[in-house]
């Protein structure tokens, strides 16, 4: 079998200046905190980071951690890492803002589902969604967040937006347990993007906060198939928010 287990440095290695990146989390639970710490000690820069959200500056609410460092796609932004941002919500960590009105950001505004049925639309191989979500609005002749050109669909008689499947060159995410052929599954809240986003990139890294030998758990509890995983990242602390 072949050995996926890397260190954080190994894992982001690939990631150079101008790629595009997908980063699971919803306001940072189930951030993957060892591979934005990776990403930022690498210092790549030029970034386009796909996610729900900006994560959390420093000093936001969050739990036990609340205010000590920021979280997730958070880091990235306090160090000028990101050019754009792919999200269906930039209204938390101020740093979106700030860094818009600045002129060095840009954002793309997706609506939440039509953003995770683009990037699952992109890890099963198919063409796009159909979507009303956007119909009678500025969304169906403006260009999409890649500058593609949106589409209005006719079919028996009912009008469709047709959205383009949404693909990143890394797929970062935390899984709450994985095994070590890459199998995994996310608890309660921590699910959000993780789920849709393995696959929909050419290179799929995870950093669980448990991992156990193959054949160790019921394989009835995996959400992902390990096949879809590239590299597993040991060490991420237990859940933070």
């Amino acid at each position: 079998m072949i050995n996926k287990i890397v260190t954080p440095q190994e894992a982001v290695a690939g990631v150079e200046d101008g790629m595009t990146i997908m980063v699971g989390g919803f306001l940072a639970t189930g951030s993957p905190e060892i591979l934005m710490d990776a990403l930022v000690e690498k210092g790549v820069k030029h970034l386009t980071v796909i996610g729900n959200d900006g994560g959390l500056a420093e000093g936001q609410p969050g739990g036990e951690f609340a205010g000590k460092t920021s979280r997730g796609i958070g880091k990235l932004l306090d160090n000028h890492m990101v050019d754009h941002v792919i999200m269906s919500h930039v209204g938390v960590n101020p740093r979106l803002n700030e860094q818009f009105a600045e002129g060095t950001l840009k954002y793309t505004l997706v609506p939440q589902g039509t953003l995770a049925e683009k990037i699952r639309a992109a890890a099963y191989g198919l063409g796009g969604v159909l979507t009303p979500v956007g119909l009678g609005t500025p969304m169906e002749t403006e260009e999409d967040e890649l500058g593609r050109k949106k589409e209005v669909v006719e079919i028996d008689g009912k009008k469709w937006l047709f959205e383009r499947p949404l693909r990143a060159d890394f797929s970062f995410i935390r899984p709450t347990l994985a095994d070590k052929f890459g199998n995994y599954m996310c608890a309660k809240a921590t699910r959000n993007f993780n789920l849709v986003m393995a696959g929909a990139s050419d290179h799929t890294i995870i950093a669980p906060e448990k991992l156990v030998e193959i054949g160790e758990t019921d394989p009835d509890m995996w959400q992902v198939a390990g096949v879809l995983v590239e590299s597993i990242v040991e060490g991420e602390k237990r859940w933070q928010i």
